[in-house]
């Protein structure tokens, strides 16, 4: 009766067949593979006539209805920021740093409505900011409104129809519009201001259904509930400074509908 191997002679061969390419167990005794595909190959057919039972499909979610039902259960600004926070139906929240969710002061009499995070405001989680930012505060300021001012007269409340940056920045689509509107129709409701500025092309399309900003800048509407202003988005008077004009009639036109309703 040969003697079990004792563990160093065990272990030898077994570096032994290492080196000679063996990479993988098997089992104690061969398996016949051919022999297994023709088990396959003689498997019986289906019976006609059989009922086959169905595999149940995942149910097909409607995200806009899913952010009509997330965004219509916050009560109040943190719980629409949980909300939106905790939606998932939108890829562009998966290429994101941040939510971008809003700054300023909230109950401001005016609400300002930007397009979409950039690369700063992806970076910092606050809209407005960078080299727009600044011309914005600069604007806000030549008829006395301030973002970081505590009162409600001089104060603003910002946000954008998207939380999230686009790739590229990249213009947001019609579907993550729609997609992305409940929450921006109840920060509306929820922040209450007196008028509401949309800036910009994209603004305009969610607040107003309508496009082409340089016909639409300057002329009072109403969206989300309230009266609502379109204006060039800074960004765009970036790149356009000789618009600086017409937005300085604008913001006039915003400062006196302010006045009138003090």
């Amino acid at each position: 009766m040969e003697s079990a191997l004792d563990y160093h002679t065990a272990l030898r061969l077994l570096e032994w067949q290492i080196e000679m390419g063996a990479d993988e167990a098997i089992c104690d005794s061969p398996i016949d593979r051919y022999a297994l595909a023709a088990e396959v190959k003689a498997a019986p057919a289906p019976v006609r006539g059989a009922v086959v039972a169905p595999v149940p499909k995942a149910p097909k979610i409607d995200p806009v209805a899913e952010a009509r039902k997330m965004a219509a259960s916050a009560g109040d600004l943190a719980g629409l920021r949980a909300a939106m926070a905790a939606f998932e139906h939108c890829e562009l929240k998966r290429g994101a740093r941040n939510l971008v969710f809003s700054d300023g002061t909230p109950g401001a009499r005016v609400m300002l409505i930007g397009e979409a995070p950039g690369r700063d405001e992806d970076r910092e989680g606050r809209p407005f900011v960078g080299r727009a930012g600044q011309l914005l505060d600069r604007m806000l300021g030549a008829i006395g409104l301030d973002r970081r001012s505590d009162d409600p007269g001089r104060a603003v409340y910002i946000t954008n129809v998207l939380p999230w940056r686009p790739p590229q920045n990249r213009d947001p689509n019609p579907e993550e519009i729609a997609m992305l509107l409940p929450f921006l129709k109840r920060h509306v409701e929820l922040a209450k201001p007196d008028v509401v500025v949309l800036m910009g092309n994209i603004s305009c399309q969610a607040g107003l259904g309508d496009r082409g900003i340089t016909r639409l800048r300057g002329q009072w509407a109403k969206a989300f509930g309230a009266p609502a202003l379109p204006m060039f988005h800074p960004a765009y008077l970036l790149r356009q400074p000789h618009q600086k004009r017409e937005t300085w009639a604008d913001l006039l036109s915003l400062k006196a509908r302010l006045e009138d309703k003090e």
